[in-house]
């Protein structure tokens, strides 16, 4: 019989995990199944996910539809090439049903294999764009403090998160940062009058400005941060956004990838504000992390423009598993479910319900902030709320939720959560029980 012990010492033996450590990876971990909410290891522990895989298992765990999906495409056509001159029916129907589906001005969807491949595609699309429009010199991409946006070289560059950078550094060359809108921790200064909505746009102008918007060819975002903290942004920062972003020309990339298909109680975040992007970024959600499947939108102008090159700029991006049939068929059944069980709803009623929850522990001396939007939430420790000094618990918070049942995040001093969509009332009160007898174990 494996034991647990032999499947480690495999483990550590042949497998370079990402974020890899030895010190993180000592005891690890070893799962074995998963329904709804739960995961359970080896031994039959349950683990409740709080932070839905990486974001992404937006259905919950052991969804047999989605095996029957992807088993039925699998027998009739697992793998085509979709380049051009090739195409396969899931992809198709996926790109139908995905035509203005996020926004109304996005008709033309690109697939790629996950996040980063996709804000890599954004990227080049932004260039080759503006190289068609006889601008080559735009190619600077601006981002934000605390972005993720993945960690492909490209995508790393324009990722704020600057611990990923040091070791593989020299980065690509023409990606800039930002003040993120961040109300709790404003890196930024603000004029009198302004909101700090005004001000972390301002930021975005006063960078177009100095780098010359002949220069500039996109400004990246995430509607709400994730991985940097969950960082939501006041209301009139996104509807000044794409004002700056169409006075000086700048495409406007909305990374989508945690917040795209209901994460936040939406079916796509931005539409909160009533805005929409030049170009979209999508993973994740798409198909609940049960194969991998991410992409881009472009707006009808970018299409047109793509469509309408000449052979010697024809569009000369590509990869081996984009419009992949058994990905794209799983999408499609997973989007069935999202839309048949009403799952953003679903998301923005239990997250007022977990945030509610959360704003409740702000009577503890170590919490400084809560956050979040639909089912996302963050709770920031501070070892003085008046000063705002960080108070170094946040990863000791982390390990006594996990010896009680809770496995989530951390990014800084935040405790970050993300549970699947499906998450009932009565497991939200658990995550509130478990996270609220974590820091006052801790903090006593």
């Amino acid at each position: 019989m494996t034991t647990y012990t032999d499947l480690v010492t495999s483990d550590q033996a042949h497998m370079l995990h990402p974020l890899q450590h030895p010190a993180a990876h000592a005891a690890p971990l070893i799962f074995a199944r998963g329904e709804g909410v739960w995961l359970y290891t080896v031994d039959g522990r349950p683990i409740l996910d709080g932070l839905a895989g990486l974001w992404n298992v937006l259905v919950g765990h052991g969804r047999v539809e989605l095996a029957a999906a992807a088993q039925q495409q699998m027998t009739a056509l697992a793998y085509c090439s979709n380049y051009a001159g090739t195409s396969n029916l899931p992809a198709i129907a996926l790109a139908e049903r995905l035509a203005g589906f996020a926004y109304p001005n996005l008709h033309y969807t690109y697939f790629t294999s996950g996040g980063a491949e996709a804000n890599e595609s954004a990227f080049k699309t932004a260039r080759y764009y503006w190289k068609r429009l006889g601008k080559p010199n735009k190619v600077k991409v601006i981002a934000r403090q605390d972005a993720y946006h993945g960690v492909t070289l490209a995508a790393m560059s324009a990722t704020g998160i600057t611990p990923y950078w040091p070791m593989f550094e020299p980065r690509v060359p023409g990606f800039l940062h930002i003040v993120a809108p961040y109300p709790y921790r404003f890196a930024g200064d603000t004029r009198p009058g302004e909101s700090i909505g005004q001000a972390a746009a301002r930021a975005l102008e006063q960078a177009i400005l100095r780098e010359g918007p002949d220069s500039v060819a996109a400004f990246i975002a995430e509607p709400v941060q994730g991985a940097g903290g969950v960082i939501v942004p006041p209301d009139d920062y996104f509807p000044r956004v794409r004002e700056i972003c169409d006075q000086y020309g700048v495409l406007f990339i909305a990374d989508e990838v945690i917040t795209g298909f209901g994460r936040t109680g939406d079916w796509f975040a931005l539409n909160r504000w009533g805005v929409q992007p030049d170009i979209l970024s999508f993973a994740k959600g798409i198909t609940s992390g049960y194969l991998p499947l991410g992409g881009i939108q472009v707006s009808d102008t970018i299409r047109d423009v793509i469509l309408s090159a000449p052979p010697a700029e024809r569009w000369m991006h590509a990869y081996t598993y984009s419009g992949h049939p058994t990905c794209c068929a799983v999408a499609l059944a997973n989007l069935d479910i999202l839309a048949q069980e009403a799952l953003p709803a679903q998301a923005a009623a239990m997250g007022q319900r977990l945030l509610a929850g959360l704003a409740a522990l702000q009577e503890l001396d170590c919490v400084g902030d809560v956050r979040g939007l639909g089912l996302m939430a963050a709770v920031e420790f501070v070892a003085d709320k008046e000063t705002k000094t960080p108070a170094g618990i946040a990863n000791n918070i982390l390990a006594a939720c996990l010896e009680r049942g809770l496995l989530t995040r951390t990014k800084g001093e935040s405790l970050l959560l993300a549970p699947p969509l499906i998450i009932s009332a009565a497991e939200v009160d658990q995550i509130l029980a478990i996270v609220r007898a974590a820091i006052e174990t801790v903090a006593s």
